[in-house]
């Protein structure tokens, strides 16, 4: 899921969350089929933009591509080369790549472009470097149709969208296809995936969703303990239920 990873105190622990998050077969499954749509050639250059810690890159040097991973963050390269030594790892920014003109032949940000300040910006940068018929595939998840089962659906309708409200670009993936045409890019394709999370590991993610309403002054201090109150009980009685959509956009360049 789309989360920041400032919670987290220590590599260490950053590691062992990101390996049970990527692990589960609806994430393994989503990152597989963005290969697919990206479709390396052995030996190709490919970029992960944003790759965090370093699994897709990793993933992709797999698969026979010579996969680039870049983030700005030095705490999640740090990590990605403690979890896979020898990957090509570089910082950088979305919108300032370190690649030539037409040097990748694919290009992928996953779950990114929702924090970029500017994803035009970014877009124009991956067109740069990707060479005549190379692949870009974005995916991301719109932030305003998280589905949570609740007995308070409007109070559960006000959170979702007052946590979106606090992502830069928070329904930024329903536009990936139309940012790929306006663009330049044709062939564009989209797909949605939705992710179904029902285990008690996900009460953080939720509950962090009323904290940030609560923070902004959606809901009230009272709101928010009913509605977390209900979730954590939810939890216990193994009662959950939140659906993700997710996004994937695919074109040529």
């Amino acid at each position: 899921m789309a989360e920041t990873h400032t919670a987290y105190t220590d590599i260490d622990t950053l590691i062992r969350a990101l390996h049970t998050a990527e692990n589960t077969p609806g994430a393994a499954a989503l990152r597989a089929r963005s290969y697919e749509l990206l479709r390396p050639a052995p030996g190709a250059p490919v970029v992960d933009v944003g790759c965090g810690t370093g699994r897709a890159v990793a993933e992709l040097a797999e698969r026979g591509a010579r996969a680039i991973g870049v983030d700005l963050d030095p705490a999640m390269l740090a990590a990605a080369r403690s979890r896979f030594p020898g990957l090509d790892l570089r910082a950088a920014d979305a919108a300032d790549l370190p690649l030539s003109d037409g040097e990748a032949h694919g290009y992928r940000a996953d779950k990114v472009y929702h924090m970029l300040p500017e994803p035009a910006a970014a877009l124009a940068e991956s067109r740069r470097v990707l060479a005549p018929g190379g692949r870009i595939v974005l995916v991301g998840q719109d932030w305003d149709t998280m589905v949570i089962d609740s007995d308070q659906p409007d109070l559960t309708r006000r959170i979702v969208h007052a946590r979106a409200d606090t992502i830069p670009h928070p329904r930024i993936a329903r536009a990936h296809r139309n940012l790929l045409l306006d663009a330049g890019f044709h062939d564009v394709e989209v797909e949605v995936h939705t992710a179904i999370f029902t285990a008690a590991t996900t009460l953080p993610l939720i509950t962090g969703h009323a904290e940030a309403a609560r923070r902004t002054g959606a809901i009230s201090d009272e709101q928010a303990e009913a509605w977390v109150g209900e979730q954590t009980r939810r939890a216990a009685a193994d009662r959950l239920m939140v659906a993700i959509p997710m996004f994937l956009a695919a074109a040529t360049r």
